[in-house]
């Protein structure tokens, strides 16, 4: 237990350190995706812990910005939580985040968290915080420890009536299938460039009710459902919608390449969207009102 208040010590006073000169931009009406992960400790045990939550800002009042939390996970060991009722502040123009509220489960009662937040770092695709807090259970209070990453959408203008379908339109990428190797070519060689790319934007944010196109320019067949996302389980990595939602919001059905399907976000919510054939390829929407703009985010692909 010692070394485990030492290794705490050391990565809080880590966190302190490198918070001095970083600085977030965060602003009104974004959409973010705060995801990582680390330890939650008791005196009797250590158990690995995660956070994927989809966050969208709201009015500033002074240096804060409250944010909304549409839809997530938290998980402690083996048990899995999703988001019930959590609210959140960005402080000091993003220097700090506090996170408050309760998670549950379907196999337990209600748990409250109690996280706060502080910039470690940050590039131009995402910031880095460190984060420390409480998971209380009805049995066991556990004391955390996080390193995340919050991710910001860039925004593009709304689409217009004079604007046509594929204006608005979400590409599959050749070689997808492939992980952006050309098999025809030197085995290993990317053709996607530096970073893997299989969709031309990862992470969209969009209001309730609109249509995009999704084009296969990719050389085999794809087919795009909405589900959840099995962390850590290889072997069915995703689980569709209609299995524990009881009807499947998105789902293209096969598409050739060189084809094109319309696909309506009806109901706002937190969406993740995969190929079941090809489960690297996934994207992350975001659903939700008063959007004053349609955002296509240039995600890190590999971190959704």
């Amino acid at each position: 237990m010692k070394a485990t208040i030492a290794l705490l010590a050391l990565l809080v006073v880590s966190i302190g350190y490198f918070t001095n000169n970083a600085y977030a931009e965060v602003s009104e009406n974004q959409a973010f995706l705060l995801e990582g992960s680390g330890f939650a400790v008791t005196e009797d045990e250590i158990k690995t812990s995660e956070i994927d939550i989809g966050l969208s800002s709201q009015d500033r009042r002074g240096s804060s910005i409250n944010f909304v939390t549409e839809d997530g996970f938290v998980t402690l060991g083996e048990d899995d939580f999703i988001i019930s009722e959590l609210e959140g502040k960005f402080l000091r123009d993003g220097r700090y985040i506090r996170l408050n509220g309760n998670i549950e489960s379907s196999s337990g009662p209600e748990t409250s968290i109690s996280f706060f937040g502080r910039l470690i770092d940050e590039s131009k695709d995402a910031s880095v915080y460190g984060f420390t807090g409480r998971i209380t259970t009805n049995d066991e209070t556990y004391k955390i420890i996080y390193t995340t990453k919050l991710t910001t959408l860039s925004k593009i203008d709304q689409v217009t009536e004079s604007v046509t379908a594929n204006d608005n339109a979400l590409r599959i990428l050749k070689f997808a299938s492939t992980q952006g190797i050309d098999e025809n070519k030197v085995p290993g060689q990317q053709t996607t460039g530096t970073k893997l790319a299989f969709f031309s934007e990862d992470r969209i944010s969009i209001e309730p009710g609109t249509t995009i196109t999704i084009v296969n320019d990719d050389t085999v067949s794809h087919s795009i459902l909405s589900g959840k996302e099995n962390y850590g389980d290889r072997y069915n990595p995703f689980t569709p919608d209609i299995e524990y939602l009881g009807v499947q919001r998105i789902s293209t059905g096969p598409l050739e390449p060189g084809e094109s399907v319309t696909i309506t976000f009806e109901d706002a919510g937190f969406y993740r969207l995969y190929d079941p054939d090809y489960p690297w390829m996934k994207i992350v929407a975001y659903v939700f009102p008063n959007t004053e703009q349609t955002i296509f985010g240039e995600g890190q692909n590999l971190g959704n």
